[in-house]
């Protein structure tokens, strides 16, 4: 690269040179964001009980990447959300069908986790009417819900990102690359010395024989440059929960992936976030001596960290001419696993104790068996979309739970692709799904409760991995875009070309 040629560009420039003309017509990309932050007051997602937003950190936007290669077109929207419920992403496809045409199929909605964003779930408006008065109190007044006119706001503002972006379609190169941050992720469940394995043991704990599962510290990206060689615009896929929670509302440490990224190439970058499969993966490190720093600076350790590593390979990756856009799309119902009759009977018992007698959480999750059994009655399965989009060389894989990073890079060692990208939370929300494993004799842990959030089939993972595997088969993968090869040197360099000179 000139570094001379670099520095003095103008803000947000990433080629050293401008560059030449293509030799067929480039890409077109366009990228939005809008706004979707909560109002005080209301209902921060993330629990089991209700908890209220109190103040304001930083906004939660919807983020949206429109590529077109002349023949297709398909759009990557991330949400700065604890999930996106089914609904809202079926109602907004639509919208945007009728608006700008691309297929709901081509559309692929993830929600990044954040814990301190706005009302979007657990429980829906109108999900629990047909049960009994005991299990409506217990849904729409004991438990954590989403707000309607919130997820209104939310449907229509990805529906006006995705059209925004849509409308602003320009000629791009695009490029993409892949680099690694494995300081700020941690797996966090944990075989213990009593056989079975626990959530978040606790640091130091001596009771710990290893750590259960594997990290993904994969930071896979797409970045697309205009016609003066400027970066509009990139799409980043990461795991890790959003549980830094910085403090009032926010878009969690994805706030400081974007600054980071904006603070190297101009603050009108809008940065494209898709979460990895990150069910068991955080930023807490049971490992460590050290206390956990306050959540502000959690969240610029974590963002700051991935968002560098970003920029890095922004910096590295060689934009290309084409790239290929593709989709397939599948949906199946998945049976859900089930309380038995006996159980039932003793969580109804529970519930109407006071939960100070019986303990938060084994009330708590005696609630969630009585709204699970009231929510089987009416859906014993649940529709599951598994989605596959390609951007040239690289394939976006999404699911709809949380889904254990062991899936995801069992995904990744199945794929032909040069870059493959799991994204969780993906186009509605299903819960946990662990592996199989996780089920097992030495298995365990929070993620394996049987809760009205968490409740599919044991082999939920297993399949939902064959499946995306069979739709990134049914793609052609392209080659990474490279730099020109050089032609071979005729002759050596004459200020190296000199035999040792010892006086």
């Amino acid at each position: 690269m000139n570094r001379r040629t670099f520095l003095a560009a103008a803000p947000g420039v990433a080629l050293a040179a401008p560059p030449a003309p293509a030799s067929q017509p480039l890409p077109r990309v366009g990228f939005a964001e809008r706004d979707i932050t909560p109002e005080i007051g209301m209902e921060q997602p993330g629990g089991y009980g209700k908890v209220f937003h109190k103040s304001f950190h930083d906004p939660c936007k919807v983020r949206a990447a429109v590529f077109d290669d002349g023949v297709t077109v398909a759009a990557l929207v991330g949400v700065d959300a604890l999930f996106l419920p089914r609904q809202t992403v079926q109602s907004a496809r639509k919208s945007i069908e009728s608006r700008c045409g691309i297929p709901p199929s081509a559309i692929l909605m993830g929600a990044s986790h954040s814990h301190s964003s706005g009302p979007v779930g657990m429980v829906q408006p109108g999900e629990y009417d047909h049960a009994s008065p005991l299990v409506r109190q217990l849904a729409y007044e004991k438990s954590s819900a989403a707000d309607a006119r919130y997820l209104t706001k939310v449907e229509a503002e990805i529906v006006n990102a995705v059209c925004e972006a849509h409308a602003k379609r320009a000629p791009h190169r695009v490029g993409f690359g892949a680099g690694v941050e494995d300081k700020v992720v941690f797996n966090r469940r944990f075989l213990m010395q009593n056989g079975l394995t626990v959530t978040h043991p606790g640091k130091m704990n001596p009771g710990i024989v290893r750590v259960a599962g594997p990290i993904d510290p994969t930071v896979t990206v797409a970045g697309a440059w205009d016609a003066r060689g400027n970066l509009t615009g990139c799409v980043v896929n990461y795991a890790c929960h959003a549980t830094t929670n910085p403090g009032g509302i926010s878009a969690n440490w994805i706030a400081y992936l974007e600054s980071t990224i904006r603070g190297v190439f101009g603050s009108g970058i809008v940065v494209v976030f898709l979460n990895g499969f990150c069910g068991d993966v955080t930023q807490v490190d049971n490992l460590s001596p050290y206390v956990n720093p306050p959540g502000e600076k959690w969240a610029q350790i974590v963002g700051g960290r991935v968002g560098a590593e970003a920029v890095k390979v922004l910096h590295s990756m060689w934009p290309g001419d084409s790239c290929k856009v593709a989709y397939r799309q599948k949906t199946e119902m998945y049976p859900r696993r089930l309380p038995d009759p006996e159980r039932i009977k003793r969580c109804l018992a529970l519930v109407q104790q006071d939960p100070k007698q019986v303990g938060m959480t084994e009330w708590t999750f005696a609630k969630e068996i009585l709204l699970l059994d009231a929510l089987a009655a009416k859906e014993p399965r649940v529709e599951i979309e598994l989605q596959a989009i390609q951007l040239g060389p690289v394939v976006f894989l999404a699911a709809p739970g949380e889904m254990f990073c062991q899936l995801g890079l069992e995904l990744r060692n199945r794929s032909r692709f040069p870059l493959t990208a799991p994204v969780e939370l993906a186009n509605g929300c299903v819960g946990y799904v662990p592996t199989e494993e996780a089920f097992g004799p030495h298995g365990g842990g929070y993620e394996t409760r049987l809760t009205s959030y968490s409740n599919l089939e044991i082999a939920a993972g297993a399949k939902m991995v064959n499946a995306l595997a069979e739709l990134a088969a049914g793609l052609s993968p392209a080659p990474l875009p490279e730099p020109p090869k050089a032609p071979p040197a005729r002759e050596v360099w004459p200020y190296g070309n000199a035999a040792p000179e010892r006086s």
